[in-house]
């Protein structure tokens, strides 16, 4: 029997390496957005907006599984609280989840905790969401993608004077590989909170702001910024690291040497 799988999230960064996984297994693909378009990708679009619930429940009817991709800064627990009521109507899916590493050890408490780590409290919420839903669900934890940094370190040396914050480390991870290990969670039992996937180093932030400008041949000023508040300092401390999980195995130099240059 052809397994019925609904993505959300599936134009998004991880959603397009995640989407041709799942339709070379065989599976019936639906990718959840606002605007359903045609496409030639093997995959059936359904239109839903998980912020106002329109449509969502005739997008996850009969779905057997529910990839659910979507995030961003703020909103996601309400988000995910609109698709678990709607798979709970349709009966009981498994509900798959990327969250990320450090999402329940980073507090986020102040103003400037969110505009800082916002992304961590967004995605924990969602978590719990998850996690109390009574639906069979997975959650997989990786840290940041190599897409992501990049994105970062190009949006800061827009500025003659390029800031980065002192004494942060990152440990990204390829996203193509995060997205094998979401598919194949998508096609095996529930398994709750799953291992860690963080990339195969850990790198100050100095370091991938310095080797960005070298790649991709700029000159800036680099000034270090001190991250305030208990969120901050979680992250010094490595909060968003997971060393013991370092089973990502495509390095950032790697990344910047297609994708910088």
């Amino acid at each position: 029997m052809t397994s019925r799988i609904l993505i959300t999230g599936g134009t998004g960064t991880l959603g397009r390496h995640v989407t041709p996984l799942l339709v070379a297994t065989g599976a019936d693909v639906r990718v959840l957005s606002r605007a359903a378009r045609e496409t030639t990708d093997g995959t059936t679009p359904v239109r839903g907006d998980l912020e106002t619930g329109e449509g969502v429940d005739a997008a996850v009817a009969g779905a057997d599984t529910i990839v659910h991709l979507a995030g961003s800064a703020k909103g996601d627990g309400i988000k995910a609280q609109t698709l678990v009521r709607a798979a709970r109507s349709a009966g009981s899916p498994h509900l798959v989840y990327i969250s990320v590493v450090g999402a329940e050890r980073i507090p986020v408490v102040s103003r400037m905790d969110r505009m800082a780590f916002g992304y961590f409290a967004s995605k924990r919420a969602a978590e719990v969401v998850v996690e109390q839903s009574g639906l069979p669900w997975t959650t997989l934890r990786a840290t940041q993608f190599h897409d992501l940094a990049l994105t970062t370190v190009q949006a800061l040396a827009k500025s003659p004077l390029m800031p980065y914050f002192a004494g942060v480390r990152f440990q990204p991870v390829d996203t193509a590989e995060v997205a094998r290990r979401l598919v194949d969670l998508a096609l095996a039992p529930p398994a709750g909170l799953v291992d860690e996937m963080g990339g195969p180093e850990v790198h100050e932030m100095r370091h991938l702001a310095k080797t960005y400008l070298e790649a991709s041949g700029k000159r800036r000023l680099l000034v270090p910024m001190r991250v305030a508040g208990r969120s901050g300092r979680a992250v010094r401390a490595g909060a968003n690291l997971t060393p013991g999980h370092a089973v990502g195995r495509r390095t950032w130099a790697e990344f910047l040497d297609e994708h910088a240059r």
